[in-house]
């Protein structure tokens, strides 16, 4: 008999009087579904709820590509364009328009991380413990012209 399926596509699960649900079995198809959606950055329950399967489950088929969420994003970039480059290189001329776009947003995003690193590496500052900072404030209060002389003594020396 046929597999019945639903109007997304998916397997139709047994009916009232039938058997109970089968075991779930992880399909090529689903593992690249929960690529795509890790890379679309869904939560683990969104994805759960699209696949029609528990949290649970999810976890226990789905562990090593769970455990990879933070890259997957980056696979899918490259996947993209590795296509449009392919395509490109086919002689279409659609897909190299794409391409220099993808290539020019890359560009500014990379210039973006390294202003961001640029502008924290220049300033590192160095830990003081509670009296070293302290007496660095002290000393830049007692020199500051806020105070006037009222910080000065008899012999011109501050204390």
């Amino acid at each position: 008999m046929d597999e019945l399926f639903d109007l997304f596509g998916n397997p139709s699960q047994p009916g009232l009087g039938q058997k109970g649900r089968p075991r779930y079995q992880a399909t090529d198809k689903d593992r690249n579904k929960v690529k795509m959606l890790l890379a679309l950055g869904w939560g683990n329950q969104r994805i759960a709820n699209a696949l029609d399967v528990s949290l649970a489950t999810l976890k226990r088929y789905f562990r090593a590509d769970l455990k990879i969420r933070d890259v997957m994003r980056d696979r899918l970039v490259a996947r993209q364009f590795e296509i449009a480059l392919e395509q490109a290189n086919a002689g279409n001329m659609t897909a190299l328009k794409l391409l220099d776009q993808m290539m020019d947003k890359n560009d500014r995003m990379y210039a973006e991380r390294r202003l961001e690193r640029a502008q924290t590496d220049d300033d590192p500052k160095e830990k003081l413990g509670k009296k070293q900072r302290a007496a660095m404030e002290a000393e830049e209060a007692a020199g500051s012209p806020a105070w006037g002389d009222d910080l000065q003594f008899g012999d011109g020396q501050t204390h």
